[in-house]
Order: structure tokens, then C-alpha cells, then sequence
């Protein structure tokens, strides 16, 4: 009986169960830290609306109003939603172009800026502007706009199109 009952005990009491080693911590390859990604808002008011530059070489290359924000991403890589948005771009030989739209997203992984939701631009001689969507190139100084195009100047010239190129000046401009 004494045997048996130590049997007994014995597959009451199972051994661990075995595992493969597992290989130290410096031998695995390190894990990746996740990057912090940022959440900014912010408000103005109609004294005080927001207000954002860009500036390459002591030259403004763009200058932003807006009555609020919201920016989303890693530091130095974000993109920012502005509201109620005026965006003066200036190129180098100062040529400037003004545009205001309810939405401008201003992307620092693409440097660019892009106005939606209804633009109205107009250059210091005079041309309007008017087109869905305006999107400004930071590396070459250059606009494209598309949606339901429209340009004007004050002599009478008038064109519509699906998109353009141009510069900020709209003087070297291509529509289709």
C-alpha cells in the first residue's frame, strides 16, 4: 500500500513540462523604438489668427493665417490641417501670390502646401485665380491647381480648364 500511495502522489505531482532555450537578449535583434507621434491644436481669433512662415535664406517663402489648427505626426515630420486658411507664397525673384480656402495642409514630408475646399488667389498685378485645389511646390516655387480652374486678369484675359502649372507669378503657365 505504501507503495501505491506513493505512486499516487507522484502523478499528482506532474514535472514541468520542458521548453526549446530561448537565445539570450543580445543574441536577438533589437526592437525598434515606435516613434512618438504629436497631436498640436490650436485657435485664434479674429485679432489674433494663427499665424505660420516658412523661411529659406532670409526670404519668406510662405506666410500662413489661419483661425485654427491641428497638427498630427513624429517630430519634424508633420502635417498640419489649418482652418479659414490665407496663404501669401513668394518666390525667389518676389513674385507673390495670396490665396485663401477654408482647408491648407502644410505636409513637411512632401514640403508642400495645399489649399481645398474652394480657392481664391490673386497676384499683386491684378490675375484671379479660382480652382478646387492649389497645391504649392517648396522645392521649385511652382503652383498646380485643378477642379473647375478659372483665371482672369484685369485686361479681359479669361481661361478655364481642369488643372495648371505655374509659377507664383501665374506668368509661365500651362492648362489643360
Amino acid at each position: 500500500m505504501g507503495l501505491a500511495a506513493l505512486w499516487a502522489l507522484g502523478g499528482c505531482n506532474p514535472q514541468p513540462v520542458k521548453t526549446a532555450a530561448t537565445p539570450s537578449p543580445s543574441a536577438s535583434p533589437r526592437a525598434r523604438a515606435t516613434p512618438l507621434t504629436l497631436v498640436v491644436t490650436g485657435k485664434g481669433t479674429a485679432e489674433r489668427p494663427i499665424h505660420v512662415f516658412q523661411q529659406v535664406h532670409n526670404r519668406i517663402d510662405y506666410d500662413l493665417l489661419a483661425s485654427s489648427y491641428e497638427s498630427r505626426g513624429p517630430e519634424n515630420d508633420m502635417r498640419s490641417i489649418f482652418r479659414n486658411a490665407r496663404v501669401t507664397f513668394s518666390d525667389p525673384r518676389g513674385s507673390k501670390i495670396t490665396a485663401s480656402a477654408p482647408q491648407a495642409e502644410v505636409d513637411q514630408t512632401t514640403d508642400a502646401v495645399t489649399l481645398r475646399g474652394g480657392v481664391v488667389a490673386r497676384t499683386a498685378a491684378g490675375m484671379t485665380l479660382h480652382c478646387d485645389r492649389l497645391v504649392y511646390r517648396q522645392a521649385d516655387a511652382t503652383l498646380h491647381g485643378d477642379g473647375n480652374v478659372i483665371i482672369t486678369d484685369p485686361r479681359g484675359f479669361w481661361a478655364t480648364g481642369s488643372s495648371f502649372d505655374s509659377d507664383t507669378s501665374l506668368t509661365h503657365m500651362r492648362m489643360r
